[in-house]
């Protein structure tokens, strides 16, 4: 069997020591659009080492950790990579992220689901240092051809947008050169600039990661609803639904409650063909 969920969820953590400085984060912003306008003090705050905020989603590249390529790695899973597809990501915060440190990352699976003509794996990263827990994240991983081995299935999708109208709606453009810079943060993948490599994944050119939608969908909440502050953030979470091409615009609708704001994120072009689904910010 390919995947042995009781080993791979039995197997120890591994862990790493990883590390960031200001110039990591800075990069990051940059990669997910940050800096636009370049004086605007709001956007100073992501680009400008003396006011620099972290914003929680950096989570998903400090130290350069691919914590998705590791955790595939793990006993009991020997899959093929070509069938796997990132599903979800989320993120809680234990205290906010420093715009540098030294911490200790351990990884694991934390969960196999059967979803009959997939598996899905939960792969948990967790970071800390001297001062206790920093960020716990959690990468859901399909992958297909895998299910069907009597399994627990797992919690379903959620519930979908709120029906009513958004809160607040807000338009984010996709640079051309957008997944050239965010790859510089880690993910070498060269789905996202090599049109050939493209082509015989399918698609007829380069797609944007779709962590840095995931980044961009969060500053644009953080942006809008919670006044810049990165440091409300409590846990961010949402379900990967379709590709973004640079170049696009992202529309993202958001419906605020209280301690929490729901998102939807689509592409303009595409006739608002949905990016993000189930996305949940929630806050203090």
């Amino acid at each position: 069997m390919p995947i042995d969920a009781a080993r791979a969820i039995a197997a120890e953590p591994r862990s790493a020591e990883i590390s960031w400085d200001h110039k990591d984060v800075l990069l990051y912003h940059l990669g997910i659009g940050a800096g636009v306008p370049a004086t605007d003090p709001d956007e100073l705050r992501y680009t400008l080492e003396s006011r620099l905020h972290v914003l929680p989603s950096f989570a998903t590249v400090a130290g350069a950790g691919m914590g998705v390529v590791g955790g595939l790695s793990a006993p009991g899973i020997d899959i093929d990579l070509a069938a796997v597809l990132h599903g979800g990501q989320s993120v809680t915060l234990h205290r906010p992220v420093p715009s540098g440190g030294r911490v200790t990352s351990t990884s694991r699976v934390a969960a196999v689901y059967d979803k009959g003509k997939a598996a899905v794996l939960v792969l948990r990263s967790e970071a800390a240092d001297g001062n206790g827990p920093l960020w716990t994240s959690d990468a859901q991983i399909f992958v297909r051809g895998e299910g069907g081995f009597g399994g627990e299935r797992g919690p379903s999708v959620g519930p979908g947008q709120p029906d009513r109208a958004p809160d607040r709606t807000v338009e984010r453009p996709v640079r051309e050169d957008q997944a050239l810079l965010y790859r510089l943060s880690g993910d070498w993948n060269p789905l996202h600039a090599d049109p050939e490599f493209a082509k015989l994944a399918g698609f007829d050119r380069p797609i944007l990661h779709g962590l840095c939608t995931y980044g961009m969908a969060l500053k644009a909440i953080v942006d809008t609803l919670l006044g810049g502050d990165v440091t409300r953030v409590r846990s961010y979470g949402t379900r990967f639904a379709g590709v973004v091409f640079p170049g696009e615009t992202l529309r993202i609708r958001m419906w605020a409650g209280e301690g929490r704001v729901e998102a939807a994120v689509t592409a303009v072009e595409r006739d608002d063909a949905p990016v993000l689904a189930d996305t949940v910010v929630e806050h203090a």
